[in-house]
């Protein structure tokens, strides 16, 4: 049996090789003077004695291998691992310390989508990325028609002679060509806000509700009103918390180009679209600036990426890639017709938030004949073919075409008149035209 036992490998054991016998000694074979099987009991004795001292030195031989105690950590080892884990655990967490803000948590930015690219620094706050984050799709209320448009006038309803409109913020979804929808902060379901049109004189009534899902307020641009009534948030009023509700009430003092926009988080909410234009004519009609036609400019920059919105601002990350007039880039812009000789009054509104805008119309120089509310004399009015309007800032112009044909108006910045980087049927943006017949 013992030829066909195999090894722990698996082959077959070789037979064990006969040892070569020793000479016995006399006192040896007198020894082996007894019955055979004295003899043969003493034989298999000495046998298993033979293979009990080779399993031992067997033994012995595996205790000192890997498994042995040769082999084994001792306790300086054991320490000194423990100790270089320790270091390295602790470098790893000061380096991410000195590279990240350990102190924010969910409450503080949980669920929040950051802007590809953008440069955020160990010791950029909570709220700073909250106002820099895309619009959550979650908090949207309502899918504008594609075809919708902005700057649409709000009638008002009349109550003990005061001239009451109300107004809703919320988060909508806005188409600002056919294929691109961005998540918006609107008034009244629109980008921008309806048209305020009042008479200087008039005591006005605005109640304000707000759907979003962050509190708000609305500064009326360029108004005097009473303080408490002015709208900064924290500053003058508290703001409109989500779902609730706040009334201004004046009286208008001047006459002029002026606009309304939220005035809490204003880098964030009024770069996502809240704002419109509020236009206050004279009390007396010979004080109105005669044209034929008129046409409001207001202008914005979007910053959409990957179905994602997020308020434009001049940052690393939250550079705009879209631009729009009255809510919409070009060729969705709108086309204005008039003929030869007719005088359009142009009201430039610089409703965006963060960059400015040199507005150029083709065809001739127009007139300024208004800044900032203010209607200039006569004496004071100037002749330009280009005006650069600054976030606030508004210009009234008048442009009289000399010479038929199809005349553009648009933003100088060349990249503001693309969209997403591509121009479409000649531009894009900043651009709309202005259809001349003779």
């Amino acid at each position: 049996m013992r030829d066909h036992e195999m090894h722990a490998g698996g082959s077959p054991r070789k037979p064990a090789k006969k040892r070569p016998g020793r000479v016995p000694s006399r006192a040896a074979a007198k020894g082996r003077a007894g019955t055979s099987s004295e003899a043969g009991h003493e034989g298999m004795a000495g046998m298993a004695g033979m293979d009990g001292m080779a399993g031992m030195a067997g033994m012995t031989a595996m205790a000192s291998g890997p498994a042995g105690g040769a082999y084994r950590a001792t306790t300086p080892q054991v320490a000194s691992i423990s100790f270089l884990s320790v270091v390295a655990l602790a470098a790893a967490l000061a380096f991410s310390a000195s590279s990240t803000n350990l102190s924010l948590g969910a409450r503080d930015v949980g669920g929040l989508v950051m802007p590809p690219g953008m440069i955020m620094t160990r010791d950029t706050p909570g709220q700073a990325m909250r106002d820099m984050a895309a619009v959550d799709p979650a908090t949207v209320s309502y899918r504008a028609p594609a075809t919708a448009r902005g700057d649409q006038p709000l009638e008002a309803r009349v109550e003990g002679g005061v001239k009451v409109f109300d107004l809703r913020a919320s988060v909508i979804e806005w188409n600002i060509v056919p294929y691109e929808r961005v998540l918006a902060y609107a008034f009244n379901r629109q980008v921008p806000g309806p048209r305020i049109t009042l008479t200087e004189g008039d005591r006005v009534r605005f109640n304000v509700t707000n759907d979003l899902p962050e509190p708000t307020t609305i500064h009326w641009h360029g108004l005097i009103v009473p303080n408490q009534m002015d709208g900064p948030a924290a500053i003058t009023q508290d703001p409109i918390p989500p779902g609730g509700r706040f009334t201004y009430e004046f009286v208008v003092q001047q006459a002029g180009t002026f606009f309304y926009h939220s005035h809490a988080d204003v880098d964030r909410q009024q770069a996502l679209g809240l704002y419109g234009a509020l236009i206050v004519e004279p009390k007396d009609p010979a004080r109105a600036i005669s044209a034929d036609q008129e046409l409001v400019i207001q202008l914005q920059e979007w910053n959409e990426r990957e179905g994602y919105t997020y308020p434009a601002m001049p940052m690393e990350g939250v550079m705009p890639n879209f631009f729009t007039i009255n809510g919409k880039s070009y060729p969705s812009t709108e086309t204005v017709n008039l003929k030869v000789g007719e005088k359009l009054l142009v009201r430039f509104i610089g409703s965006q938030s963060a960059f400015i805008h040199p507005m150029h119309i083709h065809g001739g120089p127009f007139t300024v004949v208004a800044t900032d509310g203010v209607t200039l004399p006569e004496s004071a009015r100037y002749e330009k073919d280009t005006i650069s309007v600054a976030p606030g800032e508004r210009y009234d112009v008048i442009w009289s075409p000399q010479e038929p044909g199809k005349w553009l108006l648009h933003c100088h910045i060349n990249h503001h008149t693309t969209n997403n980087n591509v121009e479409e049927q000649g531009g894009g943006g900043l651009m709309l035209v202005l259809n001349v017949a003779p």
